[in-house]
């Protein structure tokens, strides 16, 4: 009888805490939702991972939002478990918006087609458009304030969208990625953009680097990616800025440059940190500071 007297409170004591759980998974599946469903938002071309704010949605106006690229591999929902960039934008009363990218063939995680020389299977520009479109149907994000950023790969995603098409996002956030060999000569037109980089990344270097996919020696599999100076010159030609910076600070572990006499009344700032290939602690909160006031 003591033996199932024990049993007993152990089942009691499991059973709260199941209920514990599942009161908790139910609230935050509730601020992931799409729709009335949890889990991913489809769209035509692919899917999407979205958390909002804490709050009643019915008291809350138009939102902003961060929409976030993942990096070479990841996912959307893998961007959700970024504890920092997620915690934070949401405590700004941002939500996170977080597109999938394309399955790599043969591979797990996921990739972007970025690259101007290698057609991707699907419009990445017009999907991104399309994906801020459905989140503002849907959940009623303000598709005007949205800050479109992205790390690695999902950097040089962003970069090339806000070279093509830099009047369909508020802004433009690249970390630790930029553009590849050949880069864009020029871009279509000015643009606010704030790029991060770290001083010692080996895997996108400041002054770019050759790959090769596998173990091949056909030059159709070699990458390059350009250098991030570069880069920082094309995007002061897009927005006809002065060639030197008219600004230079630090924010924490950040240190800034910013352009600000340019023809196009645009920014464009660039902050490099002491450390590797990464999103850095405190990017998110200097990002957004930086974004509410373009």
């Amino acid at each position: 009888m003591k033996g199932n007297k024990m049993n007993a409170k152990s089942w009691n004591r499991l059973a709260v805490c199941a209920l514990t759980l599942a009161i908790g998974l139910g609230a935050n599946a509730a601020s992931a939702a799409c729709g009335a469903d949890a889990g991913a938002c489809e769209i035509e071309g692919g899917t999407y991972h979205l958390i909002l704010p804490e709050g009643d949605a019915g008291d809350r106006a138009t939102l902003p939002a961060l929409m976030f690229l993942h990096g070479w591999g990841g996912s959307g929902q893998g961007v959700l478990g970024m504890r920092d960039l997620v915690q934070t934008a949401r405590d700004r009363g941002y939500a996170v918006i977080a597109p999938d990218g394309q399955p790599r063939e043969g591979r797990t995680g996921r990739g972007w087609g970025f690259h101007p020389d290698r057609p991707s299977d699907r419009d990445e520009i017009a999907f991104l458009q399309a994906v801020r479109d459905d989140a503002a149907a849907r959940h009623g994000i303000d598709a005007g304030r949205v800050l479109l950023a992205g790390f690695s790969i999902g950097g040089s995603m962003v970069s090339y969208h806000a070279c093509a098409a830099p009047d369909t996002f508020a802004a433009y956030a690249p970390v630790s990625g930029a553009f590849w060999s050949s880069q864009p000569e020029s871009c279509v037109g000015p643009v606010n953009l704030f790029h991060t980089h770290g001083w010692t990344d080996g895997v996108v270097p400041l002054e770019g680097r050759l790959l090769r996919g596998g173990s091949s020696t056909d030059e159709a599999d070699i990458f390059e990616q350009a250098d991030v100076w570069q880069a920082m010159q094309t995007w002061r030609e897009a927005n006809g800025c002065r060639a030197n910076a008219t600004g230079h600070g630090q924010t924490g572990i950040f240190w800034r440059r910013e352009w600000r006499q340019c023809d196009s009344g645009r920014h464009l700032d660039f902050a490099l940190f002491n450390g590797g290939h990464q999103v850095p602690n405190g990017w998110t909160a200097m990002a957004l500071d930086w974004f509410e006031g373009v």
